[in-house]
């Protein structure tokens, strides 16, 4: 048990309600017990935000990495686990150890691997790992390019309601290719891959869960064919959903002039027409949600020739800052965007949080979205700090994290 903690005189972002209000949030034992205006009980600790605003902790849809440091600083309290770890989250046992790795501080949801050792073609304990405590099945950093394999995958998904997360790129166009085709790459003699294969794998994907009923989540897409033809299938009612990464939705595949490594990402960036697509699909509804795609990898993996260097970027720190552009340039406003950041991925995988309401986890951040700051690799506080964001101006930073009405980080 902790002594009570109020917070006062802050500006209270509700992406439910899709209102900021003024006034504060009073916790007791770990949960949301007042919102607005309240009388400070006695023995309480108080926090003065200083017209700071206060919204839900942030939960993060798609790690690649447990890395504490980096959620608390970036504002994330709640962060589910992509299978793709060393060994794949393939079994129970292993699923249980990582729900346990985060504890505490910030919560780890692990991801099941749709196939045994992320192979895409046996499909792995499913149902045990629910148990252990899957919040959703994933297919990893690859697609499953056998569609008996993903049609069984969502089958079973569908029988278990459990959420089924892809990763949308053709492996028949893109293995070997580390850029998108388009005169960027031709000019760096980059090995590229046609922006369609992106695509391509959505309409596969998409009359699959058509089929089966399955609810689908694409972890990252990319290009205007594919949010077209899932603006189409939400149309149709197919229990489909998207995310993307502030790294697609701010630059385009000029950022890897230069042979810059910590611009290769997995989708690599697209042209900047894809990119104004991206910035579309946010305004009208059609990207569900923001990922941070926090894939750390140190300098031995990024160091290197441009085709030799791993995929993968920091994303847990600068996660809010980058998506707060999106407000700033009138895509989306203030409580819409933590509804992207916040609800909308809690819902989805059927965990606690992303609402500011009485009976809620009091999961919380405060943050000013108008506070100057250097994104500076070196100066990162995660595991590592490679983003294609080094060096540049921002305004807006996570002034604190509250998990459970305990301040972390």
């Amino acid at each position: 048990m902790t002594a009570p903690l109020a917070i006062m005189n802050a500006r209270l972002v509700d992406p439910v309600a899709g209102i900021v209000t003024e006034g504060g949030v009073l916790i007791r034992d770990r949960h949301i017990a007042a919102v607005g205006a309240f009388d400070i009980p006695a023995g309480c600790e108080t926090i003065d935000a200083r017209r700071a605003f206060v919204g839900p902790g942030l939960v993060d849809l798609g790690s690649f990495a447990i890395d504490m440091p980096a959620f608390a600083a970036g504002g994330i309290t709640r962060a589910a686990l992509m299978p793709d770890q060393s060994p794949p989250l393939d079994h129970a046992a292993l699923v249980q150890r990582a729900a346990a790795a985060g504890k505490p501080d910030v919560w780890i949801h692990p991801i099941a691997a749709a196939t045994t050792g992320l192979a895409g073609s046996d499909l792995a304990e499913i149902g045990l790992m629910k148990a252990a405590g899957a919040c959703a099945i994933a297919t990893g950093r690859r697609w499953i390019a056998d569609s008996g394999v993903m049609y069984r995958l969502l089958s079973y998904a569908r029988a278990l309601d459990m959420l089924v997360i892809v990763h949308a790129e053709d492996n028949g166009l893109t293995d070997n290719a580390v850029a998108t085709d388009g005169e960027m790459a031709t000019r760096l003699g980059l090995a590229s891959a046609p922006a369609v294969a992106e695509a391509m794998a959505v309409a596969r994907d998409l009359a699959l869960a058509e089929e089966t009923g399955a609810r689908l989540h694409f972890r990252q897409l990319t290009t205007a064919a594919s949010f077209d033809l899932v603006r189409s299938a939400k149309k149709r009612g197919v229990a489909v959903t998207c995310g993307i990464s502030p790294a697609h939705l701010l630059l385009s595949d000029i950022a890897i002039g230069g042979f810059r490594t910590f611009a290769r990402l997995s989708p690599p960036l697209r042209c900047e027409d894809d990119r104004k697509a991206a910035i579309a699909a946010i305004a009208d509804g059609t990207i569900d949600l923001i990922c941070s795609s926090h894939d750390p990898q140190g300098p031995e993996a990024k160091r290197l020739p441009y085709a030799d260097a791993e995929a993968g970027m920091s994303g847990a720190e600068t996660l809010l800052t980058l998506a707060l552009v999106l407000v700033r340039d009138g895509a989306i406003d203030l409580p819409g965007l933590i509804g992207k950041l916040s609800t909308v991925p809690a819902r989805l995988l059927g965990v606690p949080g992303g609402a500011l309401a009485v009976g809620d986890e009091a999961d919380l951040i405060l943050f000013d979205p108008d506070l100057p700051w250097r994104i500076e690799s070196d100066r990162m506080v995660g595991g590592a700090g490679n983003t294609p964001f080094d060096g540049l101006p921002v305004q807006g930073k996570v002034l604190r994290t509250i998990k459970g009405g305990v301040p972390v980080g």
